[in-house]
């Protein structure tokens, strides 16, 4: 993977680039610098709560066309499998019975699940994927107000990961709680996965240079339009219409967590979506985004959710434990941009 920072703010123009990207990224596609004889199909849909954004180049638009069209599918297979939305879910299923009997998953759910809590483990707690009823709780995308703080003491340091067990029966995969409280939601890790997947699913069409992103989890296939690395521009968390970095990458991921797209204010505090799971609250940090780039999707979701908020010496020491190819490429505070390159 290639990566390159460049931390200088500036604002966006279209002379500059085209704007493939909602939420933390922005990705340069310079008009009329795709090579000859090669096209830049490009799409949008609805998945996984969010927009996926693709980005393809190649020859044959149809090819083009039909390699988005897998990517897509599979994006979707993921999200009917781990959304926490709906009932008949892995996820939705496990969180109705799972404190009562086993349940049975599907191995690629089994896998993501594994992942999370090998990341739970290595942080200590700061990555928990059985936040499911916290995250609830906090619904920040419709509260105006804090919850009761009672219900927000009883969800707060539980370590509940630690009641998920997975086990198989029968030869497949099933899940169970040891805690009532206990409800899984894949929200810091799925959608890195299911990058992953769509990626793979347009090298398997032949597609050598594309850019998936879905909500901030982004994966570049070879080389942008004009040759050379892909350009991804880091939304400043202060004002989406500037970037507070460029980074540069080649068969490699990169996803971003912050305070900046789901939060409300309340008392003078910006209360977001991301939990400490030691406080069952948001948590307290002067970063207002981080950005991590890794080999994987799945790995660069989980590691950005898990240091949100971390010194970075201790962020540091969980990505070279976890993902000793990761790096944090940006920790954007209120008045300054960070890294380490």
């Amino acid at each position: 993977m290639q990566t390159g920072e460049r931390t200088r703010e500036h604002s966006m123009t279209r002379r500059e680039l085209l704007v493939l990207g909602m939420g933390a990224f922005a990705v340069a596609t310079l008009p009329g610098a795709v090579r000859r004889g090669s096209h830049l199909i490009r799409r949008q849909a609805p998945v996984m709560g969010t927009i996926a954004e693709l980005a393809v180049v190649h020859a044959d638009p149809l090819r083009a066309h039909a390699g988005i069209d897998a990517a897509l599918a599979t994006l979707g297979r993921v999200e009917r499998l781990m959304t926490r939305f709906e009932p008949t879910s892995d996820v939705g299923r496990a969180n109705r019975a799972a404190a009562r009997e086993p349940v049975s998953v599907s191995p690629a759910t089994a896998a993501v699940l594994a992942e999370a809590l090998a990341w739970a483990e290595a942080s200590g707690g700061a990555f928990d994927p059985t936040l499911g009823r916290a995250i609830r709780l906090w619904d920040v995308g419709h509260r105006r107000t804090p919850p009761p703080e009672e219900a927000v003491r009883r969800l707060a340091g539980r370590r509940l990961y630690r009641s998920l067990e997975l086990d198989r029966w029968r030869g497949a995969p099933v899940v169970r709680f040891t805690e009532p409280d206990a409800e899984i939601d894949l929200g810091g890790i799925a959608k890195g996965y299911g990058v992953d997947l769509a990626a793979e699913a347009l090298r398997a069409h032949g597609i050598a240079r594309a850019i998936v992103n879905v909500g901030g989890d982004l994966y570049a296939i070879g080389e942008a339009e004009r040759g050379g690395p892909w350009r991804i521009g880091i939304r400043s968390p202060r004002d989406p219409a500037w970037l507070a970095g460029m980074l540069e990458i080649s068969d490699g991921a990169v996803a971003t967590s912050g305070d900046y797209l789901q939060y409300f204010q309340h008392g003078g505090r910006r209360y977001h979506h991301l939990l400490d799971p030691r406080t069952g609250a948001p948590r307290l940090s002067a970063v207002r985004s981080v950005t991590v780039t890794a080999q994987t999707c799945l790995a660069a979701d989980a590691a950005a959710t898990a240091v949100f908020g971390m010194e970075l010496d201790a962020a540091e020491q969980l990505l070279k434990s976890r993902a000793p190819r990761a790096r944090i490429a940006s920790r954007i505070a209120d008045g300054a941009s960070t890294g380490r390159g």
